[in-house]
């Protein structure tokens, strides 16, 4: 059993900043848990750590693949798996870190994360549905054959959706019915941020006029100079996705900001539905309140009695 401190909550809520005092005192390395850090070249739009801040505190899991390489649920589970045993091993503590609440739960719950076949016939024709009946058809079809996994997912999330029709038809077997759960693997120590949400929203606010201060627009450039595709996941994230309708000329820069901001927002409120306040799993901290040194303490602790 490998100790472990997990650090979650909404985006904008300070993770980060967080994270890196923590390892600063607790002898930590960060393994991110964010699916959008993942990719080279998208750093201004998703808020990921600078490389002084890197520099500071060893981080994991960030710049490992191209836009249109997306990695899997499954291949983030495996390399985070090997990552906080190799850190354990070192003598050092993990700290898993992000607001990607599937990427968090499948680790924590020890999912045991259905494989399928690449069919790329499948996948256009399932993309063709959703070109020519929209997203709330191919969530009806999911909802027939596999009325569990339709429950358990938002149907304004295409891509999952999508996955789970994929696995259903290829295997022949429920998706739901595939993925099962295992005993966890870890002694984990969960810590929740929070923060009101006017405060919350305010901050919300002035990441996105900084991130448009500090280079979006050319980021986005950038990446479709080198020819990634506006269809691809990585360039629907929030950010992108906007920035992108500014550059095809669809929208102009200022109401690009309002919908990254509106996006923003939508996008916390569906993050609390994998960090609940009421999960007794998680410590909830209001991150204006939090005593670091206090909360170090008592991760040591929790570290001692577990070993």
């Amino acid at each position: 059993m490998n100790n472990l401190l997990v650090i979650v909550g909404p985006t904008a809520v300070g993770k980060s900043a967080i994270a890196i005092e923590l390892a600063q005192r607790l002898g930590g390395e960060i393994v991110s848990a964010d699916s959008r850090y993942l990719y080279r070249g998208m750093d201004i739009g998703t808020a990921k750590p600078t490389p002084a801040d890197r520099a500071r505190v060893p981080h994991h899991l960030i710049d490992v693949t191209d836009p249109d390489q997306p990695w899997s649920l499954a291949q983030f589970r495996d390399a985070a798996d090997v990552l906080i045993g190799e850190i354990n091993r070192r003598g050092r503590l993990p700290i898993l870190v992000g607001g990607t609440g599937q990427y968090i739960h499948a680790l924590l719950e020890g999912w045991s994360i259905p494989r399928r076949a690449a069919d790329p016939q499948l996948r256009a024709g399932l993309a063709a549905i959703v070109e020519r009946d929209g997203g709330d058809e191919l969530y009806r079809r999911l909802q027939q054959a596999d009325p569990a996994a339709a429950a358990s997912i938002d149907r304004r999330n295409v891509r999952r959706v999508v996955r789970a029709l994929e696995v259903t038809l290829i295997t022949g077997q429920p998706f739901s019915a595939q993925r099962q759960k295992k005993p966890p693997r870890y002694h984990a120590f969960t810590v929740g941020l929070m923060l009101s949400r006017p405060k919350l929203y305010n901050r919300i606010d002035a990441r996105v006029e900084s991130m448009l201060a500090s280079g979006l627009v050319a980021e986005v450039q950038a990446l479709a100079a080198k020819g990634y595709d506006w269809s691809l996941p990585a360039l629907s994230a929030i950010g992108y996705k906007q920035i992108g309708m500014y550059l095809r000329g669809e929208c102009d820069l200022l109401e690009a900001g309002r919908m990254i901001k509106r996006e923003t927002r939508r996008f916390v409120r569906r993050q609390a539905n994998w960090f609940k306040p009421g999960d007794p799993r998680i410590q909830w901290f209001d991150i204006e309140q939090l005593d670091v040194d206090r909360l170090a303490e008592d991760v040591r602790r929790f570290c001692s009695e577990s070993s």
